[in-house]
């Protein structure tokens, strides 16, 4: 079974602009562009409904950014970020590789790729 084709946001434009203009029928333009005519005029509704955002004044307007707001997810992030998934506790050898704790228990010695011992990553 195949999935039904979605025209594009253009080809929807253009044939509501051609609905508009009024010289062909919906079913001519129906059968020009080979979509049903209920679709052609629900495209003409949608365009006529959404054409007066074209000229509102400054466009598609920005959301404002609080700063101290985004200060605060920051931290909540960074929190989430540390915490076990398997606990409620922050996970100690996330906060070690933060402070830089564990490349320094680690040293030259240890292969890459290996644990560190348990008794070094204690609080």
């Amino acid at each position: 079974m195949s999935k039904r084709k979605q025209p594009a946001p253009e080809f929807k434009a253009k044939v509501a602009l051609e609905a508009l203009k009024g010289e062909e029928t919906a079913a001519e333009l129906a059968s020009r562009f080979g979509v049903h005519p209920t679709m052609i005029h629900q495209w003409k509704r949608a365009l006529l409904e959404g054409a007066s955002g074209v000229f509102e004044r400054g466009g598609r307007k920005r959301t404002e950014i609080d700063e101290e707001q985004l200060k605060e997810l920051h931290t909540k992030i960074g929190e989430l970020a540390v915490a076990s998934p398997l606990t409620s506790q922050p996970c100690p050898k996330a906060a070690l590789l933060n402070q830089g704790t564990i490349t320094r228990l680690w040293g030259a010695s240890s292969a890459p790729g290996r644990a560190a011992p348990i008794a070094a990553l204690e609080l």
